[in-house]
């Protein structure tokens, strides 16, 4: 999101102020509203347009409630994550999702994002999280979904729509979470193979194995050797990597990972590592940064089905692209080389990896680029058939589009 649209900023900090702010606007000037947290993501999306303020919601950071033997927890939406983290870490407790940029990252922002990254194969997402939330239209009227107990189920839909609709519904202001207990430890497989045929039969062993991952990541080559610079590791990366991670005691992440040796062996992988203890804590942190835009010229993501994973991060590679795939998820995130200096280069690159996702029943988005490039590209990819149902709840909530005016779907 480019900078030079927003002329101003607002940063409530209380509920009460931004509902009056936001009312205000909606009954006056009528200006466009950007809201903001940490801005790990702020360069999503079209580049603005429409001059408009900031709505900043760090100021909204308090724990409301924490009744930690209920494993939930009620907090404002613009509390750092890494300040979350810690407060539930006190109780042996955790939000389980990997969020890059934990010190900046706010709760709000993860949630309009849906931000995710390896563990959810075995995790699942912020939506699988969420169980309350309290949010603001755009006229600033208050509303709830959901509520501060875990089998409370009413308008549990509503929060799920709000999970990963990039602040274009509503501006939310507290969340209620239910939590998981902190593992005693992690364990990582790293598994190089000599071709890709041979990943696609390890997953295939994967789905009747013993073992029960929570990550099951595929690497090529140029993206192993980025996360294990990031990680500060030793590791092979001159071939295709499947790095499989494991949770739990020391003794159940030993079994599985000694279990998964054993039950991929036929396949002849060319080797294969163990990473533990802090080791392991460093290579989260790499594979989750990973996902972060970088400084090549263009990121982008997409999802498709888990079986035509592998294929795709073949041609990925072949077109020069540094790939990442959460490939028991179906989903990719890959870097357009250095060597694309144009527009149309990059458009280019990428029609045939859009073309190969929709054969493969999925979607290929831009997740940054150059501001320039962007209104000659297809940042959404093809329609979706959720979008009129978001249209229809944009139109509910925010009848004039003052929220992200600048994303349609």
């Amino acid at each position: 999101m480019s900078h030079a649209a927003i002329t101003d900023e607002f940063l409530p900090t209380t509920q009460t102020e931004l509902c009056r702010w936001v009312g205000e606007n909606a009954h006056g000037p009528g200006l466009p509203i950007y809201p903001v947290g940490g801005r790990t993501a702020i360069q999503y999306g079209p580049a603005l347009t429409k001059k408009g303020i900031a709505l900043c919601t760090t100021g909204l950071a308090r724990v409301i409630d924490y009744p930690a033997r209920d494993m939930t927890i009620t907090v404002e939406a613009g509390i750092r994550i890494e300040e979350l983290s810690k407060i539930l870490a006190e109780q042996g407790q955790r939000l389980p999702i990997d969020v890059p940029h934990l010190h900046r990252a706010t709760l709000g922002g993860v949630l309009a994002t849906n931000t995710s990254g390896s563990r959810r194969y075995g995790l699942g997402t912020m939506r699988d999280y969420v169980i309350g939330i309290s949010a603001v239209d755009a006229e600033g009227q208050p509303f709830k979904a959901g509520g501060r107990v875990v089998k409370n189920v009413a308008g549990y839909d509503l929060c799920k729509m709000l999970v990963g609709s990039l602040g274009t519904l509503a501006v939310v202001t507290q969340v209620t979470l239910k939590l998981r207990p902190i593992p005693e430890t992690s364990l990582h497989v790293w598994i190089t193979f000599d071709r890709l045929s041979q990943v696609d039969q390890a997953l295939e062993r994967l789905t009747t194995s013993q073992t029960r991952p929570v990550s099951v990541d595929l690497l090529e080559p140029r993206a192993a050797a980025a996360i294990v610079t990031e990680a500060g590791l030793e590791l092979p990366v001159n071939r295709p990597v499947l790095c499989v991670g494991f949770e739990g005691t020391a003794n159940e992440t030993s079994w599985q990972a000694d279990t998964l040796q054993d039950e991929l062996r036929p396949i002849g992988p060319h080797g294969d590592h163990f990473v533990q203890h802090d080791d392991a804590s460093s290579l989260w942190f790499a594979l989750t940064d990973f996902q972060v835009p970088s400084e090549e010229p263009l990121t982008f993501k997409a999802n498709l089905l888990p079986s035509r994973t592998v294929e795709f991060v073949g041609a990925a590679q072949q077109a020069g692209c540094t790939v990442l795939a959460h490939v028991a998820n179906g989903i990719v995130v890959g870097q357009l080389p250095d060597e694309i200096t144009t527009v149309s280069a990059a458009a280019q690159r990428l029609e045939s990896l859009r073309a190969l996702a929709r054969k493969s029943r999925g979607n290929l988005v831009v997740v940054q680029c150059e501001d320039s490039w962007k209104s000659a590209l297809p940042l959404w990819g093809e329609p979706e058939p959720g979008w009129p149902l978001m249209r229809s709840l944009k139109q509910q909530l925010d009848p004039r589009k003052l929220f992200n005016p600048q994303i349609v779907f």
